[in-house]
């Protein structure tokens, strides 16, 4: 009778593509049953453009190649506040729910790795993103005649890299929320948080200066500022790229080291 040994027991096979958009697509059917999660990121800041938008497109800005007030100051506001809805309230509330349902803990124990959640997460997440900016985009065209992006290359690399320090905030509300109750009302409060300091509620102009400026180091306002001259085609200046590059990487590192597949 021969031993068994270590060697003998074949490895369980990783994951491949299919397995992969199996896991991606299972993420986004949870999502779209969640009519409120999509409502929120997705309805409110068009809501906003709408409201906001008669009066302020038509008040054109001089030497801005026709664009109005609406385009340069309200439209980046909200499509940063659609990233921040989804990736600060909504990606961190499945995530909890997850581990609070033990779905994570019994995924470690097969070839399926947790990991992979989140990395559907995040996929599906983008995927929230992008249609509540389409949206908005698709209303401001037909509605109030917007000129467009003088840059579209900085506009797009600028808007991955607000995705990016949204989704890594994310993760860090995740990681310290006990249950997915928590996780909204963290995420909330963050965003809320984020968004007073970054202009959300009548501009970072009418803030008081100091306030101001430490909303600039936010990724909220860094990422409205980054915005507004990118959409012009003017030369970013280096504060905000380096506000949200940093709020990836401190973001990143404390949500590796607080995060729990269970609790």
């Amino acid at each position: 009778m021969t031993a068994v040994t270590g060697h003998d027991i074949p490895r369980a096979a990783r994951p491949g593509a299919r397995a992969w958009g199996q896991l991606i697509l299972a993420e986004m059917r949870s999502v779209m049953r969640d009519t409120a999660g999509l409502i929120i990121p997705i309805g409110m800041p068009s809501l906003l453009l709408i409201t906001q938008g008669a009066v302020a497109s038509q008040e054109i800005l001089p030497g801005m190649d026709g664009r109005s007030v609406y385009e340069i100051y309200i439209m980046p506001l909200m499509l940063v506040m659609v990233v921040a809805l989804v990736g600060v309230v909504n990606m961190p509330s499945f995530l909890a729910a997850y581990r609070r349902q033990g779905l994570l803990k019994r995924l470690a124990a097969t070839p399926a790795n947790p990991s992979m959640v989140l990395v559907a997460q995040v996929v599906t997440s983008l995927a929230q993103t992008l249609v509540g900016v389409a949206l908005a985009l698709g209303i401001s065209a037909a509605m109030f005649g917007v000129v467009g992006p003088a840059s579209l290359a900085a506009t797009v690399g600028v808007f991955g890299l607000v995705c990016a320090s949204m989704y890594a905030l994310g993760m860090v509300v995740a990681a310290i929320s006990p249950t997915p109750n928590a996780a909204v009302a963290i995420g909330l409060a963050s965003f809320f948080g984020v968004a007073a300091v970054g202009g959300m509620f009548g501009g970072a102009q009418n803030l008081p200066g100091p306030v101001a400026e430490f909303g600039r180091w936010l990724p909220y306002g860094a990422g409205v500022e980054a915005m507004q001259h990118a959409w012009i085609g003017e030369a970013i200046p280096w504060q905000p790229i380096a506000a949200l590059a940093a709020a990836v990487v401190v973001g990143t590192v404390c949500a590796i080291s607080l995060f729990r597949w269970s609790r």
